[in-house]
């Protein structure tokens, strides 16, 4: 769909700022009731190409630039918005100046759900042709966002067929469960797996209602911050709570990003791997107190070879296929390509 000029115009308006250049300044453009913005490049062009449905799903720290060059492709090379809830312009200028492709990038600093509310800031989401969340804490997005207009202006990007994704704590709030850190105290695979049902493994239901990730819960850094436990953990007790076997666990390596497309075909890109958590069964043991019990289940590594069909989760090309238990909150892992792994 093609972003018309005076539709951007009217945005540049409500903001009452300059935004159409490329130079960057210490302050935002301007600021609004709980939020600041900034921009790069020209928000009055017209999008250039056709949009079309993709979820990226980027692990957090450097993003592979082949995977967000695809995103942007997606968003007819038009006009990408970043929310963040901490810093400025940074990574605006990177997508734009580094990856390349986009007409313009606004960003939205959103600190509160005042921000949520506001007309000029619904109006810049209105016209967005990709939408992508910054990583920080994702207590942040959640608190602000849930529950207000903006919240249901994101839904309805996606509903519109265009492009939405996010890194780090923007990838932790895709799912259709969430690990919310209401805490804001990152909970570790050895805590989660000795307390899995304590008052520090906070999932949080009915934010974001994308397609193919209503019964997805994702987690970030996955490997290089060893989280296979805890995400066990958000698994099962889900799947206890929900009565629902069908719950399942995404974990993206750092550096690299899953791209789904219209079909619900998952690639992975960049190092590392995505990881498939899916027991399919409920816990042998998760009662509050007790560590997590869990009987055999696979963990299925994707690389850039491996496809995943999110409408049933099936794996073709799988980079390995490992078998994991948890007893008396220990995960235990098979061998993998013959090393051993237990976490």
């Amino acid at each position: 769909m093609v972003r018309f000029a005076s539709a951007a115009a009217m945005a540049a308006l409500l903001l009452s700022a300059s935004v159409a250049r490329a130079d960057a300044s210490a302050g935002p453009d301007a600021v609004g009731p709980g939020y600041e913005y900034y921009a790069i490049g020209d928000v009055n062009a017209p999008t250039p190409g056709k949009t079309g449905p993709l979820l990226g799903l980027f692990g957090g720290g450097d993003w592979p630039v082949e995977a967000f060059r695809t995103f942007v492709k997606q968003s007819g090379g038009g006009h990408i918005v970043v929310l963040r809830a901490r810093g400025g312009r940074e990574l605006q200028d990177e997508i734009y100046k580094d990856v390349g492709g986009a007409v313009s990038v606004e960003t939205l600093v959103i600190h509160n759900e005042d921000a949520g509310e506001d007309p000029k800031l619904l109006a810049v989401i209105a016209h967005a042709d990709g939408i992508f969340f910054g990583g920080g804490d994702q207590s942040n997005y959640v608190r602000a966002w849930k529950g207000t207009a903006l919240n249901k202006a994101l839904d309805a990007h996606v509903k519109a067929g265009k492009p939405i994704g996010g890194t780090s704590a923007g990838l932790a709030v895709l799912g259709g469960y969430v690990y919310g850190c209401l805490d804001s105290i990152s909970l570790t695979s050895p805590d989660a797996l000795k307390n899995p049902t304590g008052p520090s493994v906070t999932l949080v239901r009915d934010f974001l209602h994308l397609p193919y990730l209503s019964k997805v819960i994702t987690d970030t850094h996955f490997d290089k911050r060893d989280r296979q436990g805890r995400l066990v953990t958000f698994v099962g007790r889900l799947v206890q709570e929900e009565n629902d076997t069908a719950i399942t666990g995404l974990g993206v390596d750092e550096a690299g990003a899953m791209l789904i497309d219209a079909q619900g075909i998952g690639r992975y890109y960049g190092p590392g791997h995505a990881w498939l958590v899916r027991p399919l069964k409920k816990p042998a043991t998760i009662v509050a107190g007790q560590p997590l019990t869990y009987a055999s289940f696979p963990i299925v590594g994707l690389g850039p070879k491996s496809t995943l069909d999110f409408k049933t989760f099936k794996v073709d090309n799988p980079d390995f296929t490992i078998t994991a238990r948890v007893d008396k909150g220990v995960l235990i892992r098979s061998d993998r390509q013959g090393e051993p792994h237990a976490r």
